[in-house]
């Protein structure tokens, strides 16, 4: 299987069925929807619209957590849609940003995700779960058989890639989209697969790619900068490490530690932006002329991404 390319889109109750059928048609092979609850309408519920005008493309979330939904709902759920896709679904999991901070709750700990992660799985394939005491399986897989759900771990810091290395079936990486950012995340990945003995043909890698192709260049870099915050943010959410970030993304992602807008996260309206300078947008995101973004994202994928 060569590289495979896809779409983050925000569902849209009345068009991600349309839309889906024509990203198919585009020739990309996945399409992920956020799950936000306050900030974009239910992906599941739209993404089963979806599996009914598509045919091969590959539908998942990018990102669910596992803060929002107790591991027996999500299993049922993503269980739900892989039965309906025949087989096409991927389970994009983070450790929750928007999703929590939007109910005043704590995104979820690397601890934790591993632990959602391995129960998620363990839900999926009909395995019984000790639950509190309680005997818990997911009992209608008898008479409605599912493939096994393929579990996609979103991760950016250190700690948590290498713990997406040890549970994931693939794991995109979150930390933007400069070269010496893909390949650090990159090394990190490979240095646990050594450690651990995992075979790296046993896991696919790739990464969230933030690009904006359009040929007046300022205006590109003027759109990427929304994504080139948020991804900043990412890097630097509270008590996140930084030492081991270079110094245009520490020094920013130490100023959104205390200064993200969340109540406009993922708005051109947030007023961290102000930070955000262009040369910093056109160093983190792929922006500008189609020439500009094929040999920059060529240069991404010369490094192993098995998929963007």
């Amino acid at each position: 299987m060569g590289t495979e390319f896809g779409i983050v889109m925000e569902a849209s109750p009345g068009y991600t069925a349309t839309l889906a059928r024509e990203i198919e048609a585009m020739g990309y092979e996945i399409l992920l929807c956020p799950d936000t609850q306050n900030l974009s309408p239910d992906p599941f519920s739209q993404l089963a619209l979806a599996t009914q005008t598509t045919r091969t493309l590959r539908l998942g979330t990018g990102v669910t957590n596992p803060v929002t939904r107790d591991v027996a709902v999500s299993a049922c759920a993503f269980s739900t849609l892989q039965a309906e896709s025949k087989g096409r679904m991927i389970c994009g999991i983070g450790r929750g940003d928007s999703s929590a901070a939007h109910i005043g709750v704590r995104n979820g700990t690397t601890a934790q995700l591993r632990t959602f992660v391995e129960r998620l799985r363990a839900y999926t394939r009909g395995e019984t779960l000790d639950r509190e005491g309680t005997a818990s399986r997911i009992r209608w897989y008898d008479s409605l058989p599912v493939e096994p759900l393929v579990i996609d771990v979103a991760c950016t810091g250190p700690q948590t890639i290498r713990m997406a290395v040890d549970v994931g079936d693939r794991i995109s990486f979150a930390v933007g989209s400069a070269p010496e950012r893909i390949r650090w995340a990159m090394d990190v990945a490979l240095a646990r697969l050594a450690e651990t003995g995992r075979p790296r043909e046993s896991i696919r890698i790739g990464a969230y790619v933030n690009l904006v192709c359009d040929p007046d260049e300022r205006r590109a870099i003027a759109l990427g900068r929304m994504i080139s915050g948020m991804v900043a943010h990412f890097a630097g959410m509270k008590d996140a490490p930084l030492d081991h970030l270079p110094p245009q993304l520490k020094d920013l992602a130490a100023k959104m530690q205390t200064g993200y807008d969340m109540k406009h996260h993922a708005q051109e309206a947030g007023s961290h932006l102000a930070e955000v300078p262009d040369s910093f947008v056109d160093w983190f995101s792929i922006c500008g002329p189609p020439a500009k973004c094929r040999d920059r994202l060529g240069e991404l994928l010369a490094m192993g991404l098995d998929h963007v």
